[in-house]
């Protein structure tokens, strides 16, 4: 199962810079001007995750593997996108396939690095992009709803229940908001999630400092900070310079760097944490002598679904699944002192996976 997050912003924001540094490659062209970026790179990248080492630690687990995200890196969105300027179509389209969005701000002053806009604002800049990613989704509802209002007179069920919600939709973005503040019920949830509006997808700020700001941030993040959490949603101060940097560096000299900058970890792990936040997923764990693993799950997925994560044959077959909370594990030491303990539980098809949970899957096929 996989899942992705769209990095967008201006162009010379720091997307690609950031992208590099996340998946440690020179896979972007990172380079001073318009448009360097023509075709979306992806990569993946771990999620930190210490409970991971601790599991390996006690299991004596011959290798880790973290779960992982993927990551869109996609090309610098202009004004006027929605209507093709620049290379929109193909940049929306893009944003169209991701699960969520990494919206990179500018929040640094450097005079070789241009702006689009001839200066730095970063509420400005994030409200040229929403204002483009709203005008696409506007542009497509309305071509849309002709065609539904038809089929729900004559009939159509499906096109009964879809009008009321791009109606609703609508209305939003006519006010100048984005489809996510929709209101919307459990059983209309996956309905809207079909009429795949980018304004609908979860959304993060990454405001991006100079080096000498990244442990403090500054002026252009605080305002940026502020905007983000007057509008309910998450941001994260990295300094994409100090990130490619660190990706360069021997894993063994990375902490000692950082410190040195006054910082207790990357900006990158705090980047994909707050992803895996923002997409509302779930970390569990298989534990064995080969390997310590960690998987990804949607919060609230039954446990047959996540056994389904690690083969379709554990999801079509399963039978039960073996259960141990990390905290039990832990505390008694491994699978054998969670079961003498009585904290091994046998969870059916109903169980709703909780984070952290170690699992051992029962299947037959």
């Amino acid at each position: 199962m996989g899942f992705n997050c769209g990095i967008v912003g201006l162009p010379n924001v720091g997307k690609s810079t950031l992208f590099n540094a996340l998946t440690a490659t020179q896979a972007a062209q990172a380079a001073n001007y318009p448009f360097c970026t023509i075709e979306p790179n992806i990569g993946r990248v771990a999620v930190p995750d210490p409970r991971l080492d601790r599991l390996c630690a006690i299991a004596g687990s011959a290798k880790i593997i973290a779960t992982q995200l993927e990551f869109v890196d996609i090309a610098g969105l202009v004004k006027g996108a929605s209507k093709g300027e620049g290379l929109g179509n193909q940049f929306l389209g893009t944003i169209r396939e991701v699960d969520a969005i990494a919206h990179v701000l500018r929040c640094f002053e450097d005079g070789d690095v241009t702006h689009v806009q001839g200066s730095v604002d970063p509420v400005r800049d994030a409200e040229i992009v929403e204002t483009e990613l709203m005008l696409a989704d506007l542009d497509s509802l309305e071509k849309r709803l002709p065609a539904l209002e038809k089929r729900a007179k004559g009939g159509d069920k499906e096109a009964a229940t879809e009008g009321p919600l791009v109606k609703q939709a609508l209305d939003l973005l006519r006010e100048g908001k984005p489809a996510r503040d929709a209101v919307l019920t459990a059983e209309e949830r996956p309905v809207f999630n079909r009429l795949q509006l980018i304004t609908a997808k979860p959304m993060m700020y990454v405001l991006n400092v100079d080096e000498a700001s990244a442990a403090s941030g500054n002026d252009h993040s605080a305002k940026a900070q502020a905007f983000a959490k007057s509008r309910g949603m998450l941001s994260v101060v990295i300094s994409a310079a100090i990130e490619a940097e660190v990706a360069q560096l021997a894993p063994e000299d990375q902490a000692e760097y950082l410190s040195s900058l006054g910082l207790k970890e990357t900006g990158l792990a705090r980047v994909v944490r707050a992803g895996y936040q923002l997409l509302d997923l779930v970390t569990f764990f298989t534990v064995g002598p080969k390997e310590a693993r960690a998987w990804t799950v949607r919060r609230e997925a039954r446990a047959p679904e996540a056994a389904g994560v690690i083969h379709t044959d554990f999801e079509k077959g399963f039978i039960r699944a073996e259960t141990i909370a990390y905290d039990d594990y832990v505390s008694l030491n491994g699978e054998s002192g969670a079961r003498d303990a009585g904290k091994l539980r046998l969870e059916g098809k109903d169980y709703a996976v909780k984070d952290g949970d170690v699992f051992h899957f029962r299947f037959n096929v």
